[in-house]
């Protein structure tokens, strides 16, 4: 398998036990130190995705490869060593009584030595920029300071792939803009590899690179966020709408006829195409 792979999913199906479908004939590929977002609305398949590649569900057909390794004849440890995840509820994943308490529990328990525990949890508090907060109650963090310090304790483990379930749910735009900063740095500049469920359309065309839709537990498509992103009634039908930018184009380009080359997703490439729009206008008078 392509030492580039890191997780490959194949023909993985599997129901709840009462019988309910929850993913059918999934096929991924998540290649090393890619962001990767699962979009969907609730009741999609994603969490249950998630924790199908993370191991946490065992009894599914299909298979799905680590590192070019079957993951049901890895044990918990091999999986956890490199592969962290993030609830989509910070309190279910917190326990201890401070941020350093908790980010160390990690390292302290796969057996590092005082000071490469601290070393590592120190570094990780600082990557999710939480300084400073190392003494403080988990409870006294904000909602989306605990969010960070879910990552915090996953990143000073070690782990080199990140999958989030929902990491913007709850936050306030600020809060969802710099949590996704984080993850972006944590992308191209450590080079971990994101998989990140979400049904947040706006933020997917600013920061994602590749993007794979989930309904009904099926993947209908995937691709780059400009791939995946077509006409209003497509994504209507699959319980979702177009990131707000892209819709606003996508009307005036059909239903105003305003000469429009593409259908942008974000504002900056919105604002390109309007200047280009008017400045053909404006040339043709």
């Amino acid at each position: 398998m392509d030492d580039l792979m890191r997780l490959f999913v194949e023909n993985v199906s599997y129901s709840y036990p009462d019988g309910t479908s929850a993913l059918s004939n999934i096929h991924l590929k998540v290649k090393k130190a890619a962001f990767v977002g699962l979009l969907g609305a609730n009741g999609s398949g994603k969490t249950t995705l998630l924790r199908t590649m993370d191991g946490l569900v065992k009894d599914f057909e299909g298979s799905v490869y680590l590192d070019g390794k079957d993951i049901r004849e890895l044990t918990p440890k091999q999986i956890y060593k490199k592969i962290g995840l993030v609830f989509q509820n910070p309190d279910d994943q917190l326990f201890a009584s401070t941020l350093f308490e908790d980010v160390a529990f990690g390292p302290l328990n796969m057996g590092f030595n005082k000071d490469e525990v601290n070393r590592r949890v120190m570094t990780a508090i600082e990557e999710v920029e939480l300084t400073g907060l190392e003494k403080k109650s988990v409870h006294n963090l904000s909602y989306g300071q605990r969010k960070r310090a879910c990552i915090a304790g996953l990143l000073a483990m070690g782990h080199e792939i990140l999958f989030l379930d929902e990491p913007t749910a709850g936050l306030d735009p600020m809060g969802e803009y710099k949590m996704m900063n984080l993850l972006k740095k944590l992308n191209k500049e450590n080079g971990v590899t994101i998989v990140m469920a979400t049904h947040s359309v706006d933020l997917v065309p600013v920061f994602l690179d590749e993007l794979h839709i989930l309904s009904g537990g099926k993947i209908t498509r995937g691709g780059t966020p400009e791939e995946v992103f077509h006409a209003p009634e497509d994504m209507a039908d699959i319980k979702l709408r177009l990131p707000h930018i892209a819709e606003l184009i996508y009307r005036l380009k059909h239903e105003d006829k305003v000469d429009f080359e593409r259908i942008p997703l974000t504002i900056g490439e919105a604002r390109r195409e309007i200047l280009k729009s008017l400045d053909t206008s404006l040339k043709g008078r």
